[in-house]
C-alpha cells in the first residue's frame, strides 16, 4: 500500500534549511534531487522558495543549469535542463534570474548573481573562470538535497585546480559566423561514482553536516572545503576517483587518456 505524505510546508523547509546552517546572505550552490525530497508545499517552486527566504535579499542562490542537447546549438532562453532534475529547470524560468550563456550553463538570482552567470570557457567549465569557480573564490556553499556527491561539481574544480591529467573527448554545438558548427575539445570528464567517496572525507574532518530537509537528507559544505579536501587527496593519488582498468570501455576512457 503506498503512503500519501502531507505537503511539507514553506515556513518548514526554510527552518529545516536554517537548522542545517543555510546562513542569511550567503553565496548557495544547490543540487537536488527532488523526488527524494518528497512533496513540498507548491512543488518546486515552494523549494526554490524557502531556499531564498532563508537566504534573504542579500544571499545568491545557484543552479546547475547546463544543457542535455549537445547536437543543438544552447539559447540560455530556450534550452531546457531537464538532465539537472525538475527544481533547476523551474529555476532557470523564475523572474530575475539570470542564466550564463554557455552550454556548460549555471543559474543564478541575487546580488553576486550576474558575476556568477558572467562568461566562461567551453572547454574549462568548471575552473575558476566558470560558475563553480566564482562560489569558491565567494566563500560560498554547497547544499545536496537528497543527493550524493557524485552530483557535486565543485569536485571537478578541484579536479581543475590540481591539475589532473585525464580527459575525455567532447563535443558540443555552438552557433559561429551565425551558423551551427560543432566545437571539438578536451574535457576533465569521467564516470563520477567515485565522487562519493568525498562524502567520508568530509565526514571524517567534520567539514560537512546533514540534516533532513523536507522527507530526505541535505548535506552543508563550504565549496572551500570540499576545494581543500579533494585537492589533498588528489596530489596524492591522480586517478582516486578513476575506475580500475578493465570495468567497462566508458570508464576506461579517461584512465586511458593520462600520457596519451
Amino acid at each position: 500500500m503506498t503512503v500519501s505524505r502531507q505537503p511539507v510546508a514553506m515556513s518548514e523547509l526554510a527552518a529545516q534549511l536554517r537548522a542545517l546552517g543555510v546562513p542569511e546572505g550567503g553565496v548557495l550552490l544547490v543540487h537536488t534531487s527532488f523526488s527524494r525530497i518528497g512533496a513540498v508545499e507548491n512543488g518546486p517552486l515552494g523549494l526554490i522558495g524557502a531556499l531564498q527566504a532563508v537566504l534573504g535579499p542579500t544571499g545568491t542562490l545557484v543552479m546547475p543549469s547546463m544543457t542535455d542537447e549537445d547536437d543543438h546549438p544552447f539559447d540560455r532562453r530556450r534550452t531546457p535542463c531537464f538532465g539537472m532534475g525538475i527544481v533547476a529547470d523551474t529555476f532557470w524560468r523564475v523572474p530575475n534570474v539570470l542564466r550564463s550563456d554557455s552550454p556548460h550553463a549555471f543559474a543564478a538570482v541575487g546580488p553576486q548573481a550576474a558575476w556568477i552567470t558572467s562568461d566562461h570557457p567551453l572547454d574549462v567549465p568548471h575552473g575558476l573562470n566558470s560558475p563553480v569557480g566564482r562560489v569558491y573564490e565567494l566563500d560560498g556553499q554547497v547544499l545536496l538535497l537528497g543527493i550524493g556527491h557524485d552530483a557535486n561539481t565543485t569536485i571537478h574544480l578541484a579536479e581543475a585546480l590540481a591539475g589532473v591529467r585525464y580527459r575525455r573527448q567532447k563535443s558540443l554545438t555552438i552557433i559561429e559566423d551565425g551558423r551551427p558548427t560543432r566545437y571539438h575539445y578536451c574535457e576533465i570528464d569521467h564516470c563520477c561514482e567515485n565522487f562519493n567517496l568525498v562524502d567520508r572525507w568530509l565526514d571524517d574532518g567534520r567539514r560537512q553536516r546533514h540534516g533532513p530537509v523536507g522527507y530526505g537528507e541535505a548535506r552543508l559544505v563550504a565549496s572551500r572545503d570540499v576545494v581543500t579536501t579533494v585537492l589533498a587527496r588528489l596530489r596524492a593519488n591522480e586517478t582516486v576517483f578513476l575506475h580500475e582498468p578493465g570495468v567497462d570501455f566508458q570508464r576506461d576512457v579517461a584512465r586511458a587518456s593520462i600520457g596519451a
